[in-house]
């Protein structure tokens, strides 16, 4: 009975001092560097995106935030990485709609969201811009999908590789408009806008910055965005379903998350600083230079999010049959 008592009393105490230390660590977090790690090369929308929120984060903290890229394998090489980062809370991972859920669906992968990661926040979205050449004979979605029509299985459209929102977009048309085109997929977004703007390749739903650069210089002709209302980067353009294409969206999205076991007190305090950070004038206009809206979300409604963003496009793939090689 003794021995009993001074187990449950040993455990009591064991409680008490975990209980007691998470409040503990995030008070005290963080007391040194934190990496931030990025799943693209250095120079691109993500990059950018990443230092623009570490340098804000930077501010709050008076610590360092360094963001590290790890590229390759449309982003799984750096997902697997920061899945296998210790769970002290000094490693995020600015993840996004390609990597975190649309690559596995199309591949075998060494990570699983649910399972390595915790989920912080959203912290943007953008639409992407259906473009075509300015020498294409077509001047909205109805020529367009009209052309392909008439012309199945010659026009095509350029991705920024498999798995992303363009390749994804550009299935989604397809399948809503009854048309069929061929994909060509390129090693992310400015060869292929290059491409298109070059009459080589018939369209692409591009991301937003590059199709942003473009059409203001006049070097191709943009149709429609691909969200379900104007976006307010480009309000002159129509969406999808207001020229026609009944239930089209699709808007990329990125967000942040820690490796597994990040203890819970410390995801809260990151998400409301992210909240803070996101709601600040300048981080918006920034990241509106971008062709991103910022926004943010709790953690259970990001993991609730990206659960559902799984579900519908796992339905897309089973029903287009797409499949990529690791």
């Amino acid at each position: 009975m003794r021995a009993a008592g001074r187990l449950f009393g040993a455990g009591v105490f064991l409680c008490a001092a975990l209980c007691g230390t998470a409040p503990a660590q995030a008070q005290d977090y963080p007391n040194k560097l934190v990496k931030f790690i990025v799943t693209y090369p250095p120079g691109g929308s993500s990059d950018v995106m990443a230092r623009i929120i570490g340098q804000k984060l930077t501010e709050y903290w008076g610590q360092s935030v360094i963001v590290e890229s790890k590229p390759g394998a449309d982003g799984a090489i750096g997902m697997e990485y920061a899945s296998k980062q210790p769970a002290d809370g000094y490693t995020f991972l600015l993840g996004n709609f390609g990597p975190v859920v649309a690559k596995p669906l199309l591949s075998k992968v060494a990570y699983d969201w649910q399972r390595d990661f915790v989920p912080v926040s959203r912290i943007t979205i953008s639409a992407n811009i259906l473009v075509v050449p300015k020498t294409l004979p077509v001047q909205n979605v109805k020529e367009l999908v009209a052309l392909a029509k008439r012309r199945p299985g010659e026009l095509t459209y350029a991705t920024s590789g498999p798995g992303s929102m363009s390749h994804f977009a550009g299935e989604m048309f397809q399948r809503l408009a009854n048309v069929k085109m061929i994909t060509v997929p390129y090693k992310g977004n400015a060869l292929s806008i290059t491409d298109v703007a070059g009459g080589q390749i018939t369209t692409m739903f591009s991301d937003a910055l590059p199709a942003m650069q473009a059409m203001r210089t006049g070097k191709l002709r943009a149709l429609a965005v691909t969200s379900e209302q104007r976006w307010p980067f480009t309000p002159e353009l129509p969406t999808l379903a207001e020229e026609g294409i009944k239930g089209f969206a699709a808007v990329n999205w990125w967000g942040i998350l820690f490796p597994a076991g990040v203890p819970r007190p410390i995801v809260d305090k990151v998400n409301a600083d992210l909240v803070k950070a996101l709601a600040t004038q300048d981080v918006k206009t920034r990241l509106g230079e971008l062709g991103v809206d910022a926004i943010s979300s709790t953690p259970e409604q990001f993991a609730q999010f990206m659960a559902s963003e799984a579900a519908r496009w796992g339905k897309l793939v089973k029903e287009a049959n797409l499949r990529v090689e690791p």
